[in-house]
C-alpha cells in the first residue's frame, strides 16, 4: 500500500512510520514545514490547503495531526489551538480524499483518523465501548467535531475509522516521562480519590492496531484504541511504582490538581473512562501488551 501519514513527528507517528515501511508499505509524510527529504510533502492544514495530486495514488491516510494536549490550564487561546489544529487537519485530508475518490470511484481507500477516549467524558466505573454517547466537557466536544470532520471522506465511499486512543504508554510519552521521574524520586501517589479509570494502551499496540486496521476491511466508525484491561488511577500508580521499585505513598489531593490544572485536571486527571476495545477485539486484533504492568515494563526499560 501507499500510505500518507500526518503528524508523523509525534510519539505515535515516529513509531508508526518505520513499522509501516518494515511491513513493505510506501510511506509519505505530510509536513507543515519545508520538506527535508524526498518522502516529505508540504501541506498547510491551517489554511485548508493541500496539493490535490499528493493523494491521487494513495491507498490509505493515517491522520495523527493535532496540537498535543498538555498538563496546563485551558486558556481560550489554547482551546482554539487544540480544536482548530484537529478539525482543520482532518477536514483538509477528508475533503482531499473525497476529491480523489470521486475521480476513481471504484478504488478502495481508507482513512484512519485520530480521536480520543475523551469523546465519552467522565463515565465513572461504567464499562464503555464504542456505542456510548459523547460527553459534554471541552475535550468531549473537541472529539465530536474532530470525528465529524471525517464526514466528507466517508460520504465519498472511503472507509473511515476514528481512533479513540487512551493514554499511550511508551518510551518518550509525556505521561511516562513525567510520572516516571516523579515516582523514581519516591514522590508518587494516587491522584484525587484514585477511583477514576485511566484507559491506557501500550505504544506497541497503538502502532500494531493501526497496522491491523489498515487492512481490516470490516472495521469502520469509532474504534477504541485502549488496553483490554482498563485500570483505576490507584491501580495505575501502584503498577507504576512497582515498575520503578519505589513506593506510591504521596497522594495528590483533588483540590490541588483543580487549582493547578483547571479544566485539564478535572477532565483528564480526576475524571476518566472505563473504555474497552470492543470493536478492535471483535475484528480479531491480539494485544502485544494485554496488561498494564507489561506495557509499563516495556516503556520504562533502560537501554
Amino acid at each position: 500500500m501507499k500510505i500518507a501519514v500526518t503528524g508523523a513527528s509525534g510519539l505515535i507517528g515516529n513509531a508508526l512510520v518505520p513499522a509501516l515501511r518494515t511491513d513493505g508499505h510506501e510511506v509519505i509524510r505530510l509536513v507543515r514545514r519545508t520538506p527535508r527529504t524526498a518522502d516529505e510533502h508540504r501541506w498547510e492544514p491551517q489554511h485548508r490547503s493541500i496539493d490535490p495530486t499528493l493523494l491521487r495514488d494513495v491507498d490509505a491516510v493515517v491522520n495523527l495531526a493535532g496540537t498535543p494536549i498538555r498538563p496546563r490550564p485551558f486558556t481560550e487561546r489554547y482551546r482554539q489551538e487544540v480544536l482548530g489544529s484537529r478539525v482543520d487537519s482532518t477536514r483538509t485530508i477528508s475533503e482531499a480524499l473525497a476529491a480523489v475518490a470521486a475521480e476513481e470511484p471504484g478504488r478502495r481507500r481508507v482513512l484512519l483518523s485520530a480521536s480520543a477516549v475523551g469523546y465519552y467524558g467522565d463515565t465513572g466505573d461504567t464499562v464503555t465501548d464504542e456505542r456510548a454517547p459523547a460527553g459534554d466537557d471541552f475535550l468531549a466536544r473537541v472529539c465530536v467535531q474532530w470525528e465529524d470532520a471525517t464526514r466528507p471522506a466517508a460520504d465519498a465511499g472511503v472507509r473511515v475509522a476514528t481512533l479513540r486512543t487512551g493514554l499511550v504508554i511508551g518510551r518518550g510519552a509525556m505521561l511516562v516521562r513525567i510520572l516516571g521521574t516523579v515516582f523514581r524520586a519516591g514522590l508518587g501517589g494516587r491522584m484525587g480519590s484514585g477511583r477514576q479509570y485511566w484507559p491506557w494502551i501500550g505504544l506497541a499496540d497503538e502502532v500494531g492496531a493501526i497496522r491491523f486496521l489498515l487492512t481490516a476491511d470490516d472495521a469502520s466508525g469509532p474504534v477504541n484504541l485502549t488496553g483490554p484491561d482498563p485500570v483505576t488511577n490507584a491501580d495505575f500508580v501502584r503498577d507504576l511504582a512497582r515498575a520503578v521499585h519505589r513506593p506510591a505513598v504521596l497522594p495528590v489531593p483533588a483540590p490541588v490538581i483543580r487549582l493547578a490544572l483547571g479544566e485539564f485536571g478535572r477532565s483528564s486527571v480526576l475524571a476518566g473512562q472505563r473504555a474497552v476495545p470492543a470493536q478492535l477485539q471483535a475484528a480479531g486484533y491480539r494485544f502485544t501488551h494485554p496488561d498494564l504492568p507489561a506495557a509499563l515494563r516495556d516503556a520504562l526499560a533502560r537501554d
